[in-house]
């Protein structure tokens, strides 16, 4: 068992294959050293964008930015939920969850820009934490989530490819001409 259990990268076999664009997106082996990098990357993005922006949405029907960094905290959320649980031997089944029914019942509208980003520094910092405490063995360990087999190691990667997939997203289609 290595001394570094968050260094080994998930096999295919322990995510379902709609996630192997989000563990792509992770190339680095230290994958607690992403998730910390990235909060003040992730912050100094959202820092930059204009609270007046905050409701743009580049085309009809999609999200606002709002929108975007509550479904990153959403998300967040369920991932190290799951982590937890699995980490934790638990092999409760779990239920997936639908992003845009997250996002239509959230206050994220009514939401300052500042805060939201302030809301998911907070819970990244929290969730750091949680992985750092991990056992070697509770990196190995899965669980069923949306009817698929996650491990946890892969549920931490899977964190750090979510948030850059959408933050790739606000670059190019929400933050164009702002500096983003």
């Amino acid at each position: 068992m290595s001394d570094r259990p968050w260094c080994i990268r998930p096999a295919p076999d322990e995510y379902a294959p709609f996630y192997a664009g989000y563990i792509a997106r992770v190339p680095e082996d230290d994958v607690l050293a992403a998730l910390e990098s990235q909060i003040e990357s992730t912050l100094a993005l959202l820092r930059g964008v204009p609270e007046a922006r905050g409701d743009y949405r580049y085309a009809p029907g999609k999200w606002s930015i709002r929108h975007v960094v509550g479904h990153l905290i959403d998300a967040e959320r369920v991932f190290a939920y799951r982590a937890l649980r699995f980490a934790r031997s638990d092999a409760t089944p779990l239920a997936g969850f639908a992003e845009d029914d997250y996002v239509r019942e959230a206050p994220f509208d009514a939401c300052r820009l500042a805060d939201l980003a302030q809301e998911l520094e907070h819970l990244r910092r929290a969730d750091l934490l949680l992985f750092r405490q991990l056992q070697a063995v509770a990196w190995e360990r899965s669980g069923t989530a949306s009817q698929n087999r996650v491990s946890v190691r892969a549920l931490a990667r899977i964190i750090v490819g979510h948030e850059r997939h959408h933050l790739q997203t606000l670059r190019e289609r929400y933050l164009e001409g702002l500096g983003g």
